[in-house]
């Protein structure tokens, strides 16, 4: 189905690119992998465009000789969907890495998607003005993966995520055409909505090559806290109570014992007192511009722990604490993932059923005998899980896991939730895209697919096959 790159091939991207069109097997491996699992698919070729025009060249040559072409930026990912699986070109993205303009009148910003998203969030603060969305990775991502797929991060609870600040994109189409996906405008009626489309298509449908974010004001105040619990469910149950009681959150993580203890001992940080009775932690922030609104929110998410048993709360009292324990739980991932072969799935579910979620996933790891470590955005629902292989064999790593995950999310199904939150389908979730969709609605997918990308060049065998 899909041309074997030739030395023609390569020549005519060497004539476009220059040393920007790498064949080295090092530089291929090095962009055949990202952060899902160990899985590692060398590209036939890696380019590096720096314009639009760069861009559209590529896709035309590659539509017209029917070459695979797989998106790459940061290689972040925890899904496969930046992997190159059908070899073909990995078309990086990293030079186009330049905030094109801050616009502080109507609060926007215009980027290209090789910015780091950290790097974009300290430059629009520096004006006063704020990008919420925040992903663990955030001093390492690119916003256009961020784009691609619809990021969240720990202040989705109370800002929203990617999608929710994206006005407008210019993009690259599989036959190499350039188009803008809307207006930069707040208010948009003027037919599909493509810019949503694009956003959150882990890169399937077009190639990105600018992004138009709506800002907000910076909020100016924040307070934080660490809630030791008990009991993991209770925990969890304590969420919906505080949304409950009209408090809304800037953060609102869960972070099992295991994932701090973890991560405690991974970044040699043991400053925050782990009792062997604690089973999880609540880390809770609010932010604004008026800091004795501010504690009297604190007062009332006190007010409401207290029907729950909690061991003493830890006030972050200065900004270097703060910092502390937000590294506590950004750092959750790599720490968890030095211990063991792993699986990550993500999670949501309605917040309020999120005790329920947790139940069922410590009673599918008892029935198949594997070990898993949570945490997770639980302001939204969104619980990050683990799966640790430890001491499984590979057999019932590779035959019987899969059955306990497919279990998992018919129960988060069920739950009124989703097979993915923020991490994407990409690779590692397709195989369960029928849990979570009716065959007419995939097949509606499909179809916008083969609407946009008729030769299915443009990341194939993600989402679905």
């Amino acid at each position: 189905m899909y041309k074997t790159i030739e030395a023609s091939d390569i020549s005519y991207f060497t004539t476009l690119l220059g040393d920007r069109c790498m064949t080295d097997l090092q530089i291929r491996k090095e962009y055949g992998h990202d952060e899902t699992e160990d899985f590692v698919f060398p590209a036939d070729v890696v380019l590096k465009p720096e314009t639009v025009e760069e861009v559209s060249f590529i896709m035309k040559y590659a539509y017209e000789h029917s070459i695979v072409v797989t998106p790459s930026g940061a290689r972040t990912g925890l899904s496969g969907g930046a992997l190159p699986i059908h070899g073909g070109i990995a078309l990086s993205m990293e030079r186009f890495n330049k905030i094109l303009s801050i616009d502080e009148k109507n609060h926007q910003v215009i980027t290209e998607p090789g910015v780091i998203t950290e790097v974009l969030q300290n430059a629009v603060k520096e004006k006063g003005l704020f990008y919420p969305p925040d992903p663990a990775s955030k001093g390492s991502c690119f916003i256009g993966g961020n784009v691609s797929e619809n990021s969240g991060g720990p202040k989705a609870v109370k800002y929203g995520v990617t999608k929710d600040y994206v006005l407008n994109l210019e993009v690259v189409l599989p036959n190499g055409e350039i188009i803008w996906t809307g207006a930069n405008v707040i208010k948009n009626a003027t037919g599909y909505n493509l810019t949503q489309l694009i956003t959150g298509s882990e890169g399937t449908l077009a190639i990105i090559t600018k992004i138009v974010l709506r800002l907000i004001p910076h909020p100016t105040q924040n307070l934080l806290m660490l809630v030791p619990f008990f009991d993991a469910q209770k925990a969890c149950e304590a969420v919906a109570a505080i949304f409950r009681a009209g408090i809304t959150p800037s953060g609102l993580e869960f972070m099992e014992r295991d994932a701090l203890v973890y991560t405690q001992k991974f970044t040699h940080d043991e400053s925050v007192p782990v009792a062997e009775n604690h089973a999880a932690h609540l880390l809770i922030e609010v932010d604004g511009f008026d800091s004795d609104i501010l504690m009297q929110e604190c007062e009332r998410i006190m007010s409401v722990l207290e029907d729950f048993e909690t061991d003493e709360i830890l006030f972050a009292e200065s900004q270097a604490q703060k910092d502390g324990l937000w590294k506590l739980r950004r750092k959750a991932a790599e720490a968890v993932k030095s211990q063991s072969i792993y699986k990550e799935e993500d999670t949501v579910v309605p917040r309020f059923e999120l005790p329920q979620l947790l139940y069922h996933v410590k009673r599918i790891g008892h029935q198949y005998g594997f070990q898993s470590v949570c945490y997770g955005h639980a302001g939204d629902g969104n619980l990050h899980i683990n799966i640790l292989k430890g001491n499984l064999t590979d057999a019932q790593w590779e035959n019987e896991l899969p059955k306990a995950i497919r279990e998992l999310f018919e129960e988060v199904v069920k739950l009124g939730g989703t097979i993915s939150g923020e991490h994407g389908i990409g690779l590692v979730q397709k195989q369960y895209m029928d849990i979570a969709f009716k065959e007419v609605t995939l097949n509606l997918m499909r179809e916008i697919k083969k609407v946009f990308d008729p030769k299915g060049i443009l990341n194939p065998g993600k989402i679905f096959n």
